[in-house]
């Protein structure tokens, strides 16, 4: 018999429900961020998938519909770079009439916002997070491979604002030795503006970027350079899946999170399945393989036979790669982030 929570979310072993569904509709990106895609081994002659590899928008919804049933209500589009795939608003409307999911926003690096967030939000996004590293031009160039300027990103959000994709949030992922000096003047300038932003632990993602742990900034030693300058107060979680640390700055104007999946695992709560752009499931962030859905979709299975394949999936799901980090001396090789999506 499976296990159901009280809301009809299927649990896995570990006795967590499926709640929150990323969907990575490409694995291409117009940046090439080293902790992500470096651009020494994602260079020009890097073979992407093929497009006939990769799930129609039709596809996508059909599946996220079958895993809407099993408990996800909240969807967010990721990459790769989403917005590298034309014409996503076609998706995100047949996304926003499927019944059940309450939450539907997408991870972008914001450059190609301009000219599409008008679409994105009439199709029916609601609200965008948006990646960027530091307000150090210099610094911001060295985080995502040289490829798109601080100024590139404001126009994004900029057009996002306008277009009523709101609350922004920010995306910030700190690595020691590059950006971890420009933390303060991105937390005051997130604050003022009004912006919601999240600093995320570097993390061992995938097998090509020369993760170390010495390149980790801890979240406690985040908290402190923020909280020097701008004093906080810790906040609970919103809901028991959420993964960032919650702060807020002690003057009313606003908080910070701090995604710490490093140094302070939150797999116990982790709520989460990833869709690949080759019709994929995984259940971790830190998967070594997924499951296939493409072949049987394409075969011509029913619903229901693809969702019992999900089902089965999410029960025999016991992943928690970040709690037992320390202890794996030879970890599997990994699959990319940009492939999943974070």
């Amino acid at each position: 018999m499976q296990n159901l929570t009280q809301g009809g979310a299927v649990t896995d072993r570990l006795k967590r429900p499926l709640r929150d569904l990323r969907i990575s509709v490409t694995d291409r990106c117009n940046f090439r961020c080293p902790y992500c895609m470096p651009a020494e081994i994602f260079g020009d002659h890097y073979q992407f998938l093929p497009k006939q590899q990769i799930l129609s928008y039709e596809e996508i919804a059909r599946l996220t519909h079958i895993i809407i049933r099993l408990g996800a209500v909240k969807l967010r589009l990721t990459g790769g770079e989403p917005l590298v795939r034309q014409d996503l608003d076609l998706l995100v409307r047949q996304l926003a009439q499927l019944d059940g999911a309450h939450d539907l926003a997408m991870t972008t690096n914001g450059v190609r916002l301009p000219g599409r967030a008008q679409p994105l939000k009439e199709a029916g996004l609601q609200r965008v997070t948006v990646s960027l590293d530091s307000l150090d031009n210099d610094v911001f160039r060295q985080m995502n491979g040289n490829r798109a300027n601080v100024e590139d990103v404001m126009a994004g959000i900029d057009a996002a604002i306008q277009a009523g994709l709101t609350p922004i949030k920010l995306n910030t992922v700190v690595k020691r030795g590059v950006n971890d000096n420009t933390l303060v003047d991105l937390a005051k300038w997130a604050k003022d503006q009004g912006y919601i932003l999240r600093f995320i632990e570097y993390m061992d993602v995938g097998n090509r970027n020369g993760w170390r742990m010495e390149h980790v900034v801890p979240a406690r030693e985040i908290a402190a350079i923020i909280d020097k300058a701008l004093p906080l107060e810790p906040l609970p979680r919103n809901y028991n899946s959420e993964t960032a640390l919650r702060f807020a700055y002690r003057d009313g104007g606003g908080e910070i999170g701090i995604i710490a999946s490093v140094t302070m695992p939150f797999c116990g709560d982790c709520s989460r399945m990833r869709l690949s752009p080759d019709g994929h499931i995984y259940t971790c962030l830190f998967a070594t393989q997924g499951t296939d859905l493409m072949t049987p979709l394409r075969a011509g299975a029913s619903d229901e036979e693809i969702e019992t394949i999900i089902r089965d999936t999410w029960l025999n799901r016991s992943d928690r790669y970040s709690e037992v980090r320390s202890s794996i001396k030879r970890p599997n090789e990994k699959i990319e982030m940009y492939y999943i999506g974070g």
